[in-house]
């Protein structure tokens, strides 16, 4: 493809190179820079692209774009953002797939995961269409699952997956769209058919400063949306309506004025059921998840089944038969009569969620096991240790992903918020023995909630990757167990 044909939506500022070139490629990692490649400097967090403009060139690299003159002798291409502008060049690269298919949006702390899943089934059993999935857990083209190292992918990685999806057969793509994507200009160039906010609580304060930084950086979102849906009970709301440059509809389980409402909640261990009200249409939902936030992910789901043309009853419907999704309040075997759950809550509000959601199905004490994972938000830490003493009945602090911070360190941090008799918890850092103990001193009926890892079959420490899965450790403990008893 021709230089000047991929920079055709890029401000220029200026152009030392021949328009005319031929690009084989794009590349923003020198070390894959191959012949007539052009290589876009990206300054990072941890490191420079522009450092690695000699590298990148040595390598093959034809041009260069960046913000910066490069210090050797090459063709480039100045610009004032070279994200945004990879961002811009992949799309005309991969020749625009999301124009071949409609895109939906899901951003917010908590519930992206769960909502794009259920909202994949509803458009394959009501549409009968063929749906990307991109998200925290994995990427899937229909059925194909493909493996996945972040929320939303790098720009150019994304329009290439878009592509692949497109050439498959993809009508529809559901994607979860995080924070970082939004302001480091990732989805740039996309536009979703529906864009979707789920809540906001505090998480990834070590990347935006405030809590009104991370607001405004989801509420990007729609500004790149024909139509968009915003949880009206949520705190940030607001911020997400008046930043909107679509029409926006909102769902509610607490206020009436919601074009969407739940009433008649019926909490229980197997699920939730509720009465939808629609838009001046009523259906009754039914969905096998439980949780009163599990009542918050089938609104968002009605909410873009309608925003895309399908009635209340057809969401609803397509509701009771979804199944759960891997490490989101899943169910793990045991040998008793107690209940072990793993969830992928990881911030002090989806830990909140959890186990207000639990308590209304408990009969015995409610349990959390938790961590937090290092190299990250540290001032949430002694926030989860306060969650645990305020709304679990027993929990047990341990490691989550320590990365390159001392284990013991974090543990520390949260036990700072934690204000309750040491009879009311216990800790053990080490994850794997932790998960064994917590098996080992269950009472009948209680409720385990392993917390953190969810979908997660690693452990991270120091900088390595470690297999672990809380599936495997339970099942295998559980194994142990019935042989010493025999």
């Amino acid at each position: 493809m021709k230089l000047k044909d991929l920079l055709q939506n890029v401000e220029v500022l200026e152009m030392h190179a021949d328009p005319e070139l031929e690009v084989r490629d794009i590349c923003y990692d020198s070390r894959a820079a191959r012949g007539d490649d052009l290589f876009v400097a990206i300054p990072g967090f941890e490191t420079d692209g522009h450092k690695y403009i000699g590298a990148a060139v040595k390598n093959g690299a034809s041009v260069v774009l960046c913000e910066r003159k490069p210090e050797v002798e090459t063709p480039y291409v100045l610009v004032r953002d070279s994200r945004l502008a990879l961002a811009l060049v992949s799309v005309v690269y991969y020749k625009n797939p999301a124009s071949d298919m409609k895109i939906i949006g899901v951003t917010g702390t908590n519930g992206k995961t769960t909502s794009t899943m259920l909202i994949k089934h509803l458009l394959e059993t009501k549409l009968g269409a063929k749906v990307g999935l991109i998200g925290t857990n994995h990427n899937m083209i229909g059925e194909e699952i493909l493996p996945t190292e972040r929320t939303t992918p790098e720009s150019y990685e994304l329009q290439k997956l878009l592509r692949d999806m497109a050439d498959a057969g993809c009508t529809h793509v559901v994607m979860e769209v995080s924070s970082h994507s939004l302001t480091l200009h990732r989805v740039a160039g996309l536009r979703f058919a529906v864009g979707l906010f789920t809540n906001l609580t505090q998480d990834h304060l070590d990347f935006h400063g405030t809590m009104e930084a991370y607001a405004q950086a989801k509420a990007l979102l729609f500004s790149q949306c024909e139509k968009g849906g915003v949880n009206l009970d949520d705190a940030y709301a607001k911020t997400m309506l008046d930043s909107a440059k679509c029409p926006m509809v909102t769902w509610s389980l607490e206020k009436n004025e919601a074009d969407i409402v739940a009433k008649d909640l019926r909490l229980a261990a197997d699920g939730v059921k509720f009465c939808a009200l629609a838009m001046g249409s009523l259906a009754r939902a039914k969905l096998g998840i439980p949780g009163r936030f599990s009542v918050y992910n089938a609104l968002t789901v009605i909410t873009c089944g309608m925003l895309l043309g399908l009635d209340a009853e057809s969401c609803c419907d397509a509701l009771s038969d979804a199944q759960g999704v891997k490490g989101r309040v899943e169910v793990v075997p045991t040998d008793g009569d107690y209940t072990i759950l793993i969830d992928y809550a990881h911030t002090p509000d989806a830990m909140e969620n959890v186990l207000r959601g639990m308590r209304e199905v408990t009969e015995g004490r409610l349990v959390i096991l938790f961590g937090c994972g290092g190299d990250r938000d540290r001032t949430k830490r002694p926030i989860m240790g306060r969650m645990a003493a305020e709304f679990a009945d027993f929990f047990v602090v341990t490691s989550d992903n320590p990365r390159t911070e001392d284990p013991e360190a974090i543990v520390a941090d949260i036990l700072e918020g934690v204000h309750c008799q040491k009879n009311r918890y216990q800790v053990i850092v080490n994850r794997r023995e932790a998960i064994a103990w917590v098996i080992d001193n269950h009472r009948p009926g209680d409720v385990i909630i392993l917390a953190g890892k969810g979908h997660e079959d690693y452990q991270i420490i120091g900088k390595e990757k470690f297999h672990m899965d809380e599936r495997e450790i339970v099942a295998e403990h559980l194994a142990r167990r019935a042989q010493e008893r025999s």
